[in-house]
């Protein structure tokens, strides 16, 4: 009798600090970044972190989540065997990526394992930031329109590139090939209709300098509505 009230005692604190979360969510002004593979998110990302905004990487919180001892970690050694870590028990993701980008019904099964508790740790960060003060956050995530959830945002935010452009910095940055970096695009949205779903675009084709001046100006219009 007394594990069951222990349980029933931590569902209820974790229910209460569910509902505060997205309490917090609801007050804060959140906005979303996204972008397919190699469109250059990370690098905008610090652009917007440079004028003042928080910026919540999604892709860091997933390798800590999948890292050893992390919340994920069981569920996808256990769905994807032993075969997928390194000696060290790290999970290889090279090969867990060949694995989930081969085969559209295990890279859902990966996202189902993943998502969630990707989620929950960005409610974390959020609680974290509104703490110390923050009104505002963005939150960089490559597949905000894939799994319906652009609606969270205040307004989304989409950062895109010519498709050479990708291939060069996806290909130098992996380590694969450019067919497999073709094949890795084909799983994703079109990049043009991911930008036309979102309310801002950036082009990343360009220098440096023409990208942050996209970023400044998109800035001033957030700063804007912090003020409304």
């Amino acid at each position: 009798m007394s594990g069951i009230i222990i349980e029933s005692d931590a569902t209820a604190h974790h229910a209460r600090k569910n509902i505060h979360r997205n309490a917090i969510i609801r007050i804060m002004r959140i906005f979303g970044l996204t972008g397919n593979f190699g469109s250059g998110k990370s690098t905008v990302a610090g652009m917007f972190r440079r004028a003042g905004i928080p910026v919540i990487d999604a892709d860091r919180i997933s390798q800590k989540v999948t890292a050893p001892g992390g919340r994920a970690y069981p569920g996808i050694v256990f769905e994807f065997g032993s075969g997928i870590l390194l000696p060290d028990g790290r999970i290889d993701r090279k090969k867990l990526g060949e694995i989930v980008f081969a085969d559209p019904a295990r890279r859902k099964r990966l996202e189902d394992i993943t998502h969630p508790v990707i989620l929950e740790a960005t409610k974390e960060y959020l609680e974290k930031l509104s703490e110390k003060g923050c009104r505002a956050a963005m939150i960089e995530a490559a597949l905000i329109h894939e799994i319906g959830i652009k609606d969270t945002f205040e307004a989304v935010i989409c950062v895109r590139c010519d498709q050479e452009t990708q291939l060069q910095r996806v290909t130098s940055r992996d380590g694969i090939s450019r067919e497999e970096a073709l094949s890795r695009f084909r799983t994703q949205m079109n990049t043009e209709l991911k930008a036309l779903w979102s309310d801002h675009v950036i082009d990343n084709s360009g220098s440096i300098d023409e990208t942050r001046t996209q970023v400044e100006r998109i800035v001033q219009i957030l700063f804007s509505r912090l003020n409304t």
